[in-house]
């Protein structure tokens, strides 16, 4: 069985930096006890973004497997350490911070919101390698992070230019919660929706854990918006549309997210998904040779009741590859682990992600209408 240890949450203490920290190279100089490399898996286990934690830890250790089975990375094995990067643990950079100082990891994978990226950097920034997996609003430029995941202008734009052009969706209402991920997201989604002679009605920003939200529906019935675009996640993505199909505005206003995947769609319930489009780069229903042969060896490791595939959780197994494929090509060079790389890095994507750089990251990018509790037939755009 994999070695897959977890840390995090309230109560850990902070610990000073070393005056001499250690070398981070491609080996790391010294390795943990176990001689293992120790990837830092930083992905919500509590709060409102915990839906996300089961199938991102699970696509994680399929790549760790995989690895491992291959000969390990740099003739050592690969272990993870599972960190509570929950948007309620507000501890989670100086743990971060603690594990990497005490040399207990060599590398973090991070799959959670953008707001806990930021709080992470504040402590570990520019000192071990950060492959952050999933979609987010673009910028990151901090050496030694690799932003593999969507941003506005490859998921927003082409999906939003789909709904107006097919259903002629022009006005629109904002809707996400208040940190960078939604405020970026949307100022760019307005250009985009101005672009294609569309008018943004209304831009909300709503907090963590909010239950009431018959006051904002009350302004989208009275608004009459032909789309909503939704950037709430985890739990309170689910409230929100359980309250909005229940209360009939489904019949006529589209949803657009590009955050809901399968467990938050099985959460929100057949009834409630009408008018639900998603944009993202992967969906499990996607019938490509890649998907289909990641599904088989994900069944296989796991059995047939392992947590629900989905575009966030498949993102930590391309995430653990990707740094792999990293510490590999750096060797012992701490300068292309922690800056910008000189040629494309090939890495094991089922995506078929092409990776340049942050700025310069190709992904392909499907549309798909919720059917019941299901995707339908995602349309590539």
């Amino acid at each position: 069985m994999q070695q897959t240890t977890a840390v995090g949450g309230a109560g850990a203490r902070n610990a000073s930096p070393p005056k001499h920290p250690r070398r981070r190279g491609a080996r790391y100089a010294a390795p943990d006890a176990n001689g293992d490399f120790v990837v830092g898996l930083l992905v919500p286990i509590n709060g409102t973004a915990g839906i996300w934690g089961p199938s991102s830890i699970a696509c994680a250790q399929l790549a760790q497997a995989e690895i491992n089975a291959s000969g390990g990375l740099l003739e050592r094995q690969v272990r993870l350490r599972v960190i509570d990067s929950s948007d309620e643990a507000l501890d989670v950079g100086s743990v971060t911070a603690d594990l990497m100082h005490s040399g207990a990891i060599d590398a973090i994978v991070g799959m959670h919101t953008s707001q806990v990226r930021q709080r992470v950097l504040r402590d570990v920034a520019r000192q071990i390698p950060y492959v952050y997996t999933p979609l987010y609003e673009g910028g990151e430029s901090t050496p030694g992070v690799f932003a593999i995941g969507e941003t506005p202008e490859q998921q927003l734009r082409p999906a939003i230019d789909y709904l107006i052009e097919r259903y002629r969706a022009r006005r629109w209402m904002f809707i996400g919660h208040d940190y960078v991920w939604p405020r970026v997201s949307h100022r760019l989604a307005a250009r985009y929706v101005s672009d294609r002679g569309g008018q943004l009605l209304a831009d909300r920003y709503l907090p963590f854990g909010m239950e009431d939200y018959a006051e904002l529906l009350d302004e989208i019935a009275r608004l009459k918006p032909h789309a909503i675009l939704l950037s709430l996640v985890g739990q309170d993505a689910v409230h929100f549309n359980r309250d909005f199909g229940s209360s009939g505005l489904s019949r006529d206003v589209f949803r657009l997210s590009c955050a809901i995947e399968e467990n938050g769609l099985l959460a929100i319930g057949a009834d409630n998904t009408e008018g639900l489009f998603v944009s993202s780069g992967y969906f499990a229903s996607l019938a490509s040779d890649a998907n289909m042969a990641f599904k088989e060896r994900y069944y296989n490791h796991f059995g047939q009741r392992a947590p629900t595939l989905n575009a966030l959780g498949q993102s930590t197994y391309e995430g653990v590859h990707f740094m792999a494929a990293l510490a590999k090509r750096a060797a012992d060079d701490d300068a292309q682990l922690l800056g910008q790389l000189p040629s494309p890095l090939t890495f094991k994507s089922v995506r078929g992600i092409r990776y340049l750089g942050n700025e310069r990251c190709s992904h392909p990018v499907y549309l798909a209408e919720a059917g019941g509790h299901l995707f339908q037939q995602p349309l590539a755009l």
